[in-house]
C-alpha cells in the first residue's frame, strides 16, 4: 500500500486529487529516479542553485558561478544541476553535439570554481515532461532550494516555460528567490561553448583556449596502432577518446603530454593520414625526450597551438622532412612558454 508522503510530488498531487490507486508507469520510475539522485546529492543545509549543460565550463560559465557564490548566503550550499547529454538532441532528435568535458572533468572543473554540490542528470523525454511547476518542486522539496540563479538563456520545464517570470511567481509561492545574470562578454562577443566548439572544429586552438580560460584538453588511453610512426623514426601514443568528445579539426599540434604527473611537450596528430590512403581519424601524439611503454596508460593532452593543418605528401621522404619540421616547430612553440606556463 502507498502512502502520498512516500510517493514522488507528481504522483502525491495526483493520488490526493483522486483518491483512488496509482499504477506506478515507467515515466513514473524515472521521475523517481531523478528525485532520488537530487535527494542522494542533497545535504542538510539550505542551497542556491543554478541549472544548465555547463558544457566546457568556460569563461562564460565561471562568470555565472562566481555570482552563484556571491548571491548564496554563507549559511547556504551552492548546486548546480547539470546534465549529462544535452537536452536539444532529446527535443530535436536531429540536433547532434560533440563536447568539449566529458561529464567527471566537467564536475570537477565546476567544484575547482567553488560549487559545494553537483548533480548531473541524464536529460531524458520523461524529464522534458515535467512542468516547470513540478520540476522546481522537487528543488525546493529535495536540494532545499531557497535562491535560484538564472544564466541568461535558462529556462526549465515542458516547452521551456519556466522562464525568469513565472519561476519568480513560483519562487514566491514555494519560498525561493529568482535572479537572472546578464550575460558575460568580452568585446561584444558573448562566450558560449557553441562558439568554442566552431573554433575546434577549424583548428582555431589559440581562440578556443582564450574563451574556455585554459587549455582544450583531450584525455584517452594509449592503444596499439599499426606502428607507422615509429617505422618513420617518430613513435607516436595512439590515444583511445571518448567519441562524444569533439576533436579538434585535422592537423598538427603544439601541445603538453601529462603522463604520470609529469609535463612533456608533444607534436600531436589529428586526423586520417591521407598519404597512406586511410580514413579513420586518429588521435596520435609524438612524445619530445620520452622513452618507454606507453601502452595502456592514461595521457592529457593540452592543446596549445596549430602548426598547420593535415596534408598528403608525394612520397614518404616529403613526409618525414615535414615531420621533423613539425617537432622543431612544436619544440620552439612549447620552449617559449617553459617557465611562463604551468598549464
Amino acid at each position: 500500500m502507498f502512502y502520498a508522503r512516500n510517493l514522488p510530488y507528481c504522483l502525491a498531487k495526483h493520488y490526493n486529487e483522486r483518491r483512488f490507486d496509482i499504477t506506478i508507469t515507467q515515466r513514473d520510475k524515472i521521475i523517481m529516479r531523478y528525485r532520488q539522485q537530487l535527494a542522494d546529492a542533497a545535504s542538510e543545509r539550505n542551497t542556491t542553485v543554478t541549472i544548465g549543460v555547463f558544457d566546457g565550463v568556460h569563461r562564460g560559465h565561471c562568470y555565472l558561478i562566481s555570482e552563484l557564490l556571491a548571491l548564496s548566503p554563507p549559511d547556504h550550499d551552492s548546486a548546480v544541476v547539470t546534465f549529462i547529454n544535452h537536452p536539444a538532441s532529446i527535443i530535436n532528435p536531429d540536433f547532434k553535439v560533440s563536447f568539449l568535458t566529458s561529464t567527471s572533468r566537467k564536475i570537477q572543473l565546476l567544484k575547482d570554481q567553488g560549487v559545494k554540490i553537483v548533480v548531473p542528470l541524464d536529460f531524458s523525454k520523461s524529464l522534458s515532461e515535467v512542468t516547470a511547476r513540478d520540476f522546481a518542486q522537487m528543488l525546493v522539496d529535495l536540494l532545499n532550494m531557497k535562491g535560484l540563479v538564472l544564466g541568461p538563456d535558462c529556462a526549465i520545464g515542458k516547452n521551456r516555460e519556466g522562464d525568469a517570470k513565472l519561476l519568480e511567481q513560483l519562487g514566491h509561492e514555494m519560498g525561493f528567490w529568482v535572479r537572472t545574470i546578464t550575460p558575460y562578454t568580452e568585446n561584444g562577443l558573448t562566450i558560449r561553448s557553441r562558439i568554442i566548439r566552431q573554433s575546434i572544429s577549424d583548428g582555431n586552438i589559440v581562440h578556443a583556449n582564450s574563451l574556455l580560460g585554459r587549455r582544450f584538453l583531450l584525455s584517452g588511453q594509449v592503444v596499439h596502432g599499426d606502428k607507422r610512426g615509429r617505422e618513420l623514426g617518430f613513435p607516436t601514443a595512439n590515444l583511445s577518446i571518448n567519441e562524444e568528445l569533439l576533436l579538434p579539426g585535422d592537423g598538427i599540434f603544439a601541445a603538453w603530454a601529462h603522463i604520470n604527473g609529469k609535463r612533456y611537450m608533444s607534436a600531436t596528430s589529428i586526423g586520417i593520414r591521407p598519404t597512406f590512403g586511410l580514413s579513420e581519424r586518429l588521435v596520435e601524439a609524438y612524445i619530445l625526450d620520452f622513452s618507454g611503454d606507453l601502452y595502456g596508460q592514461d595521457i592529457d593532452l593540452k592543446f596549445v597551438e596549430r602548426i598547420r593543418g593535415q596534408e598528403a605528401f608525394a612520397n614518404i621522404e616529403s613526409l618525414i622532412h615535414q615531420v621533423n619540421a613539425d617537432v622543431t616547430n612544436t619544440r620552439a612553440i612549447l620552449t617559449a612558454l617553459e617557465g611562463a606556463d604551468s598549464d
